[in-house]
């Protein structure tokens, strides 16, 4: 028998007993009686012990049979008048341990689906806000193929057959005008870097096709233009100038950029020249060149010679030469002599390129340097120098000119100053400057991609005005602008890149 009922039932048993004590004069009261359950089994479980059998016999004084105060027990006693039974009871004990996990378990479950039907919600916002994004991207993708422009397969191959013949059609109008012309001939430029735009794009770029295209169409009116103006009989300019000549009436135009290449150093060498050495005794021979500064934007130390332009874009047979005192990338070559200021002075130097050493030296007069009137967005050019059909030039500014631009001609051996100007143009408002047949040309930054011709400045008339030619680059700073007389070009040093331009001018000298 349980624990809890073992006491229970003695407890009883002896409340029994006391009432009987107490009962003297009254009525007997009667002894508890202990029936067996079912499936009792008399020799185990519970065991009580009688007292005295005058405490159960139902009178005073008399001491009854203790076999008949437990005659309604079922069970035995033994013969010291303890009565024995057993009583076998069924297993219902709670198990409360056992709730308390089930209801701990229970509440994480709970906590657990709280969590997970939070995160439903948010996938059921998420879906909404997607279906959104796919329907609006359908629309546009409807919008896309109904467009005559492919996005999604670009026929690289078509584009060039396009070019193809369009450069076929313009030596065809080169034949028929019976010699060159400036707008066919600046046709013939954009063929070419359209040519070379495809090429990157087939190899970097292969989903921006629109802008080619476009150039494409716009190439395409200009021709038709060109054939409808040959069927009037009517010429469109005169035949260009012999190269190295003057007898034109000034630059009126210019190509787009064609970029030659990234300069030997590396990306890290943003400021710096280059150019096409020009020797009036044998125009057609210059050397090329690529002068990068250091990293600093200032000290002038490494320059390499290429015979040609091939060699110049392999990076083959160049000569790689060190000098130590260059400043800035105000550097010309002329007859197979570089010109450079020297570091930290005003002076100036010609180092001649076969030894690599300074033929010679000689002081600028007056000019400001070290940073003092330099162009904008590019440091340490005070002096720079300039080539043309008549020879050798420098552009500074002196405290006495208040920083406007001084043009010197120089005698291209001795250094010596030939001749001065003085304009009215401030020279850090410019960007850079060039010469061509003895008129100085400025540019100035309009956006990050676009500078202008703004300014001239006629030496052989003493004229001075303004221009609004527009010149594209590929990066944001131009350091240097040198100009070659035999292939009339110019070669601009552009934030470490290397591009060239071709020079339209007026066929008749004004």
């Amino acid at each position: 028998m349980k624990p809890g009922l073992s006491f229970l039932l003695a407890l009883l048993f002896f409340l029994g007993q006391a009432a009987g004590d107490l009962g003297d004069e009254g009525p007997p009261i009667p002894s508890p009686s202990f029936s067996t359950f079912p499936g009792v089994d008399s020799g185990s479980g519970f065991s009580a012990s009688s007292m005295s059998g005058s405490s159960y016999n139902g009178s005073s004084g008399s001491g009854g049979s203790v076999s008949q105060l437990f005659s309604n027990v079922t069970g035995s006693v033994d013969d010291r008048g303890t009565c024995q039974c057993s009583v076998f009871l069924p297993d219902t004990t709670f198990p409360v341990d056992r709730v308390e996990r089930l209801e701990f378990t229970a509440h994480v479950l709970s906590q657990k689906f709280e969590k997970e039907l939070s995160k439903v919600k948010e996938y059921v916002k998420l879906i909404s806000v997607y279906e959104k994004k796919l329907l609006n991207l359908t629309v546009r993708i409807e919008i896309m193929e109904k467009d005559t422009i492919s996005y999604t397969e670009l026929d690289f191959e078509l584009i060039k057959v396009e070019v193809k013949e369009m450069a076929k059609l313009v030596v065809q109008l080169k034949e028929s005008f019976g010699g060159s012309s400036e707008i066919v001939d600046q046709l013939e430029v954009e063929i070419r870097n359209i040519t070379l735009l495809v090429e990157k794009l087939e190899t970097l770029d292969k989903n921006n096709v629109l802008a080619i295209r476009r150039e494409i169409v716009a190439l395409k009116t200009k021709l038709k233009e060109c054939e409808a103006s040959k069927a009037q009989n009517t010429p469109v300019v005169h035949p260009s100038p012999t190269p190295g000549s003057c007898g034109h009436g000034g630059v009126v135009n210019i190509s787009k950029p064609s970029v030659v290449q990234l300069n030997w150093r590396g990306f890290s060498y943003l400021y710096g020249a280059w150019g096409r050495d020009y020797s009036p005794q044998h125009p057609n021979k210059g050397l090329y060149w690529v002068a990068p500064l250091n990293t600093d934007g200032r000290r002038l130390e490494y320059y390499r010679l290429h015979n040609t332009l091939d060699d110049l874009l392999l990076y083959a047979n160049a000569r790689e030469l060190r000098i130590t005192y260059g400043q800035g990338s105000g550097t010309a070559v002329y007859n197979n002599n570089m010109y450079v200021n020297m570091y930290n002075t005003r002076n100036i130097a010609r180092v001649n390129l076969t030894t690599n050493t300074i033929a010679v030296t000689q002081t600028l007069p007056n000019a400001a340097y070290n940073n003092r009137f330099s162009y904008a967005n590019v440091a340490w050019q005070d002096i720079d120098f300039a080539v043309d059909e008549n020879g050798l030039w420098v552009i500074y500014s002196t405290e006495a000119s208040t920083g406007n631009m001084v043009i010197s001609k120089l005698n291209d051996t001795t250094l010596q100053v030939l001749n001065t100007w003085y304009t009215k143009q401030y020279k850090p408002s410019a960007s850079n400057a060039f010469m061509v047949c003895g008129v100085l040309y400025a540019t100035r930054t309009l956006n990050t991609r676009t500078e202008e011709i703004f300014y001239y400045y006629d030496t052989n008339t003493g004229k001075e005005g303004k221009l609004d030619i527009v010149v594209h680059k590929v990066q944001e700073n131009v350091q240097s602008i040198n100009y070659n007389p035999f292939d009339r070009k110019l070669y601009v040093y552009n934030d470490g890149y290397l591009l060239n331009y071709d020079l339209f001018v007026l066929p008749n000298p004004q």
